[in-house]
């Protein structure tokens, strides 16, 4: 992998953090990191913006802030990544109506790949592990890109807080051994890309989270 570039996007009704993620001077392609309700339209700006097209989909879990904006693109040709455990949420997404935006349509998401803790991804040549760390929902996977040192960590931490843990399927227990396990083993120099709020590092959260004492 060349260098790495990310653009941050903050969408949706409740500010829900998109990442796009593209190779400089690479083949022209874009990886998207979750999918806010009615993010098309910037998506589609930051593509025609740098040129390129959109070659993946991976979602951080099955919540309807990260995922219901997938339907909007033309998904025929696209790899949509996501966890078995959040399966009930991006196919059946009206599960989620007691705690969504009232009135929002939420369409069905058709996951084409089905990833588990340890798989590894291709990114134009670059590693990236997938690490299951369920907790704030079932299925919550980060994206670890090794090499860049950064990891996308969807709603398990954020900086000085984490996730919900009072939703359907949500356990703190669980969420504060995924925390430990997963993630304040990662190199503590490694950025963490939550999916809200602002950027963090491994090191900052182990010493000073609140919710989770390394």
């Amino acid at each position: 992998m060349k260098n790495l570039c990310v653009e941050k996007m903050e969408l949706g009704p409740i500010a829900t953090n998109a990442f796009l993620l593209w190779e400089e001077n690479g083949n022209g392609e874009a990886v998207l990191i979750d999918a806010p309700p009615f993010a098309r339209e910037t998506v589609q700006q930051v593509l025609d913006r740098e040129k390129l097209k959109l070659k993946a989909i991976w979602l951080t879990h099955g919540h309807w802030d990260h995922m219901g904006g997938v339907a909007d693109f033309e998904t025929d040709d696209l790899e949509i990544i996501g966890h078995k455990d959040d399966q009930i949420m991006f196919e059946q997404p009206g599960i989620m109506s007691t705690f969504a935006i009232p009135g929002l349509e939420l369409k069905p998401v058709q996951i084409t790949r089905w990833v588990e803790h340890g798989d590894q991804l291709d990114l134009w040549g670059g590693e990236v592990e997938v690490r299951h760390c369920p907790g704030h929902c079932p299925g919550n996977v980060v994206f670890w890109i090794k090499e860049e040192g950064r990891c996308f960590v969807g709603d398990v931490i954020f900086a000085g807080s984490v996730g919900r843990s009072d939703l359907p399927g949500g356990d703190f227990a669980v969420l504060e051994k995924s925390i430990r396990e997963s993630i304040y083993t990662l190199p503590e120099d490694t950025i963490l890309y939550p999916g809200h709020g602002e950027d963090t590092r491994v090191d900052l959260e182990k010493s000073s989270n609140p919710f989770v004492q390394a």
